[in-house]
């Protein structure tokens, strides 16, 4: 089996995990897949979404309404951003599990479980998101829907359920993600 035979099968079926990520989200839907895929995958599913999202960021970018932006620099940053982001805030959602909730978990089952459901929801926004009113009303929907998959995901892939662990462990990673990228990267995420 050829490389690109291997990616083309893994995307197949990252793609059908997803959409029963998607379609039944629940602890245990998670935990079918888990350990089905590790960092590589992750990253490289991630990959795609950044891809087309940076080609359809670079279109956009074309667009009257978007006269302000460089196609260049929405593509650059979307193709480089969106897996080093990615892989930032997985990082930390692991690390403050760990050291926070005692979470058993890898950090090859957050960065897998995380990109299941991250992937087809950007790339909806990317392709939705330079639609004036609808893009705004896409964002708003599918930011719920991020903080909503990644509550399941952080129980299944950290084995984090009680209370309000799983909440407090994706609000402190975002926090701790947002003054990274502060510190690290200053106004160049923004774009995100």
């Amino acid at each position: 089996m050829t490389l690109s035979d291997h990616i083309r099968r893994s995307m197949g079926d990252e793609m059908k995990q997803s959409l029963a990520v998607l379609t039944r989200p629940s602890v245990r839907t998670f935990e079918l897949f888990e350990r089905r895929g590790g960092v590589n995958e992750a990253l490289l599913y991630v990959l795609l979404a950044s891809l087309v999202s940076a080609a359809v960021a670079g279109l956009m970018a074309f667009l009257p309404w978007h006269a302000d932006i460089s196609p260049w620099a929405q593509f650059i940053n979307r193709l480089v951003g969106i897996p080093v982001q990615f892989a930032i805030f997985t990082g930390v959602v692991y690390w403050v599990g760990r050291q926070l909730f005692r979470g058993t978990g890898s950090y090859a089952e957050v960065a897998y479980t995380f990109a299941l459901f991250f992937v087809p929801l950007s790339l909806i926004s990317s392709v939705l998101g330079w639609i004036p009113v609808v893009g705004l009303v896409t964002g708003l929907l599918i930011s719920i829907a991020m903080i909503y998959y990644g509550y399941l995901a952080v129980q299944s892939s950290m084995n984090i359920r009680q209370g309000t662990s799983p909440a407090i462990t994706l609000l402190i990673a975002a926090v701790i993600t947002t003054l990274l990228n502060l510190l690290v990267f200053g106004n160049w995420w923004q774009g995100f």
